[in-house]
């Protein structure tokens, strides 16, 4: 018996027919490294099988024109180069020679690495460019500016003390106990100096001055920009009730909440989360991991319903229950006296720890003040720039018009505010690309994941396929005539196509 992983298929390097193929694709090895075949038209391309987030299986994702896509969180890589085209994967994939020996297709060795890229010089570039906020859509534009090649300065201004890191992993795999700190760092420190990015850290922006182009920080100095990003993202809604500032009341947004929050769970024996919104209940999937008691007040009938229906509400509370969590719905926590939380409904809850997870609002203040336009959020066109030229706006805070939904949104998910920033980024170079990506999220509660793709604030009815208590289904939820958003348990590859179909039916 052995633990090592074993090579997957055949040894491609004896060679396979096109017939072996299964929906044009094929799992092998080369030595000890999985390699997957994808046929294209009459070509074949083979690149390394996982996805270079969380290491989705490739060979189980959605084949487009000439990329392929993420089954798990919609990642998408070039078949021909490995680059990764869309967010949540920075890394490129590994491309393999494909060698043809009569009516056998031979795989032997690894491509080179193609080069850095050139500049583009489809008009003038600005030589500096400042983007303030260290989060999805900040980091995912400085590191896009790199790999496309722009030269010029970028300086990244943040007012955390952590280096950008991959926040999902703050309420899930971190928070729970399975992932080590080191995962969470989206590049470690030497990154940026090797990419020339001046990144500050504890560093807070007290002004924007579109017509003078520079930003004030906080101890007074300035810093001239040609080109600027504003991706400042968003901050926990706080609880205004007596007692809430008391220190074993936490919410959760940055990685010093997070080791807060781990630090307190170490010597708690009962935790309370005020709030069934998705960052609260998989922040009580994590502490009952961690072996807490975990009691969870929300004032709506049925958790995650206003996002997802009565049915999957239902479903994630029986989920939860099933795992040991306690819920006080259609109630509220009137006051916090030591650590006794007093609920309206008379109630009352002793615990060691509280989290509050009632929501986020956007840091909009510097946009306020710079007179940038505001609607519930920075107002941008389709390519991501503001109401001041040469300023753009992206993540947690940028209201965009979004072709599918055919009106203005402001989505707070980790996906879109990478592409975001990697869409602004480009157009930051000049290059006057709209974003038009379908929104997509992923939840995570135990072992199931929940996938969403586009975007409902409103519906008229919900069409269900498969069983949602069974774990195997997929929801379109329907207006007007129109699927406007999929959620989705186990249906991966179903996924990924109504992905595609919105992408495709765009007014």
């Amino acid at each position: 018996m052995t633990d090592e992983k074993q090579p997957s298929g055949p040894d491609l390097t004896r060679g396979v027919n096109l017939a072996d193929f299964n929906d044009g694709k094929l799992l092998g090895h080369v030595g000890d490294e999985d390699v997957l075949l994808v046929q294209l038209g009459t070509e074949v391309v083979a690149i390394e099988p996982a996805c270079t987030h969380y290491h989705g299986p490739l060979a189980e994702g959605l084949v487009v024109d000439d990329t392929i896509r993420c089954p798990w969180h919609h990642a998408c890589f070039s078949l021909r180069t490995g680059e990764a085209v869309a967010a949540p994967a920075l890394n490129a994939l590994a491309v393999w020679e494909v060698e043809r020996e009569k009516d056998r297709i031979v795989v032997r060795r690894k491509r080179e690495a193609p080069p850095q890229a050139a500049p583009h010089r489809s008009a003038p570039t600005p030589d500096r460019f400042v983007i303030i906020g260290g989060g999805a859509a900040g980091f995912a534009a400085a590191e896009m500016l790199r790999r496309e090649g722009f030269a010029g300065s970028i300086t990244m201004l943040s007012n955390d003390s952590a280096l950008p890191v991959d926040r999902p992993n703050l309420s899930k795999d971190y928070l729970a106990g399975n992932a080590p700190e080191d995962w969470l760092p989206l590049r470690p420190e030497d990154y940026y100096a090797g990419a020339g990015i001046d990144l500050r850290l504890d560093t807070s922006v007290a002004a924007l001055d579109p017509k003078q182009r520079h930003v004030t920080l906080g101890n007074g100095d300035k810093v001239p920009f040609d080109r600027l990003l504003l991706a400042t993202g968003a901050e926990p809604v706080k609880l205004k009730i007596p007692g809430s500032d008391q220190p074993h009341v936490h919410t959760l947004r940055s990685v010093a909440d997070s080791r807060a929050i781990i630090a307190a769970a170490g010597s708690a024996r009962r935790a309370l989360v005020i709030g069934a919104s998705f960052i609260g209940l998989e922040v009580a999937a994590s502490l009952r991991a961690r072996k807490l008691e975990v009691h969870v007040v929300a004032p709506e009938e049925r958790p995650m319903e206003r996002i997802l229906g009565a049915e999957m509400g239902d479903f994630v509370r029986a989920l939860h229950e099933e795992n040991g969590v306690h819920f006080h719905l259609k109630d509220t926590v009137e006051k916090l006296d030591g650590r006794r939380a007093h609920l309206k409904g008379g109630g009352v809850i002793e615990s060691d720890l509280v989290v509050v997870g009632i929501g986020v609002k956007p840091r909009l203040e510097l946009a306020e003040r710079a007179g940038l336009a505001i609607d519930r959020g920075v107002s941008v066109d389709a390519y991501l720039e503001t109401s001041a030229p040469g300023i753009f706006a992206a993540g947690d805070i940028a209201r965009w018009p979004d072709p599918h939904s055919q009106a203005s949104v402001r989505v707070e998910h980790w996906v879109v505010a990478e592409r975001q920033g990697q869409t602004a980024a480009r157009n930051m170079l000049g290059r006057r690309e709209r974003y038009d990506a379908v929104p997509f999220f992923w939840s995570q509660h135990y072992d199931v994941p929940i996938n969403y793709v586009g975007h409902a604030e409103g519906w008229d009815d919900i069409k269900i396929d498969g069983s949602i208590t069974g774990r195997d289904c997929l929801l379109r939820y329907r207006k007007g005539g129109r699927v406007r958003a999929v959620a989705s348990i186990y249906r991966d590859l179903e996924s990924l196509k109504a992905e595609l179909d919105m992408e495709r039916s765009r007014a």
